[in-house]
C-alpha cells in the first residue's frame, strides 16, 4: 500500500483519486503545534488564497484571518504602515481542535477514504510513497510565545539585528489571541536574549498586555535539490528543503508539493514529480535563494531603503510579487548565492551540556531524521 510518511496530510488529491492509501505519523496529528497560531503568506503569484488551495484539492474549511495592513519597524524603531487592497497573510491555527488547519487536512483526507494511522511512525516503504517528516537540517529557527490579550487585533513586523540577526520579529494579534516570534538565521544559541528583546520591543511600541504565556520554538530548512526523489520516495515540503529562504514561510509550498507528488503516484508515473515541481516552484525558490543572499550582505542600510521602498508602495502585495518572481538577473545570481550558502561556516556546538534551545533540540531531530532517511533510501532502492 502506496503511504504518506508523518504529518499533516499534504495531498487530499491522492485520497480523492482512490486508493488504497494510507498515512502514518509518530504522534497526534498537529500536536507539536497545539495551541499555536501560524502565518500563511499570500505567495509570490497573483491567485487568490482560496483558489490557490482549490487548485490542490483543499477546501478551506478551516480559520483563516486575513490581514491586509502591516505596520513595521525598522532598525531604529521608525513605524511605517503598509497597506494592500487584498490579503497580504492568512493567520490560521495549527493543532488538533476545531477550526486548526491540521484538523481540517485530517478531516477531509478521512471523508476521500484515506486512512490515518498515529502513533504508527513508519520505519519503511518498501512499495514506495510520500516523505513530509519536516527539515532535514537547521538554515533559521523561530522562537516565541502564543498569549492571550486584550490588545486590538493586528500585524507588526521589526527588522533589525538586535532582535533577530539577519531575520524579523513579528507580532500578530487576533480575537484576543497573540503570537510574538523572532526569526533568526544566525547566533541561534542567543535566542532567549532576542526572545527577550523582543518581548520588551513590542511592549514598549505597541504596548501589548500578555496572559497565559507559552512558548514555542521550531527550525526552517531551505535549499533547492537536485532532484525530489530517491528510488521510489517522493519528498515533499520541509523535507525536500521546499522552504522560502528569505522568511521562512513553507506551508503552501508543502501543500503545492504534496499535491504534486500525490498526482505522480495517482498517475504511476513517480517520475513526473520532479519535472512537476520545478515547473511550479524552481523559480520562486531560487528567487528566495538570492534575496536570502541579497540580504545577508546589504546591513542596515539595505533594510532601511527596502522599508522605505515598501510604505511607499500603494499596494504591498504588488510589491512583493515583483520581489519574488524570478527575473533574468536574481536568476543569474543563483549559482553564487547557491555556492555562498553552501560555504556558510556550520553553527558551533553549544557549549551547555544538555542544552535544550531550539536550535540544539532541532539537531538531535535532524540527526534522528538523517538516520531514519538513511534507512528508507537503502529499503527503497
Amino acid at each position: 500500500m502506496p503511504g504518506l510518511r508523518d504529518w499533516p496530510p499534504r495531498s487530499p488529491s491522492l485520497a480523492r483519486a482512490g486508493g488504497p492509501w494510507s498515512t502514518s505519523a509518530n504522534r497526534a496529528s498537529g500536536c507539536d503545534f497545539t495551541a499555536t497560531t501560524r502565518v500563511s503568506r499570500t505567495g509570490p503569484t497573483t491567485a487568490t488564497f482560496s483558489k490557490s488551495l482549490a487548485g490542490i484539492g483543499i477546501e478551506p474549511e478551516f480559520d483563516a484571518a486575513p490581514f491586509r495592513e502591516l505596520v513595521l519597524f525598522g532598525p531604529r524603531g521608525r513605524q511605517r504602515s503598509v497597506r494592500s487592497s487584498t490579503p497580504l497573510l492568512y493567520l490560521v491555527k495549527r493543532g488538533t481542535g476545531p477550526g486548526t488547519l491540521d484538523a481540517s487536512l485530517a478531516e477531509q483526507a478521512v471523508r476521500l477514504g484515506a486512512e490515518l494511522r498515529f502513533s504508527d511512525r513508519v520505519r519503511t516503504l518498501e512499495a514506495g510513497g510520500i516523505v513530509a517528516e519536516g527539515p532535514r537540517s537547521t538554515d533559521a529557527i523561530a522562537v516565541g510565545y502564543v498569549f492571550e490579550t486584550s490588545a486590538a487585533d493586528g500585524a507588526y513586523g521589526v527588522v533589525s539585528d538586535e532582535l533577530a540577526p539577519k531575520g524579523y520579529a513579528y507580532l500578530i494579534v487576533h480575537a484576543g489571541r497573540g503570537t510574538l516570534a523572532t526569526v533568526l538565521f544566525e547566533d541561534f544559541h542567543s535566542e532567549r536574549t532576542y526572545l527577550e528583546r523582543t518581548v520588551e520591543f513590542y511592549k514598549s511600541h505597541v504596548g501589548i498586555p500578555m496572559t497565559d504565556v507559552r512558548r514555542f520554538g521550531g527550525r526552517a530548512n531551505a535549499h533547492v535539490p537536485c532532484q525530489a526523489t530517491r528510488g521510489k520516495l517522493l519528498y515533499v515540503g520541509e523535507a525536500a528543503g521546499f522552504q522560502d529562504a528569505l522568511w521562512g514561510f513553507g506551508m503552501r509550498y508543502a501543500m503545492l508539493s504534496g499535491h504534486l507528488a500525490g498526482r505522480a503516484l495517482v498517475d504511476a508515473d513517480p517520475a513526473a514529480y520532479d519535472p512537476a515541481w520545478e515547473a511550479r516552484l524552481g523559480g520562486l525558490l531560487r528567487t528566495s535563494v538570492v534575496n536570502r543572499y541579497i540580504v545577508n550582505h546589504v546591513g542596515k542600510l539595505g533594510y532601511l531603503v527596502a522599508l522605505a521602498l515598501a510604505a511607499r508602495s500603494s499596494d504591498l502585495r504588488s510589491w512583493l510579487h515583483r520581489l519574488y518572481a524570478p527575473s533574468w538577473w536574481k536568476l543569474s545570481l543563483f549559482p553564487l548565492a547557491r555556492r555562498w550558502a553552501r560555504l556558510k561556516p556550520p553553527v558551533a556546538a553549544c557549549v551547555v551540556e544538555g542544552c535544550a534551545c531550539t536550535w540544539c533540540r532541532c539537531q538531535h531531530d535532524a540527526e534522528s531524521d538523517s538516520v531514519r532517511s538513511r534507512a528508507l533510501d537503502e529499503d527503497t532502492s
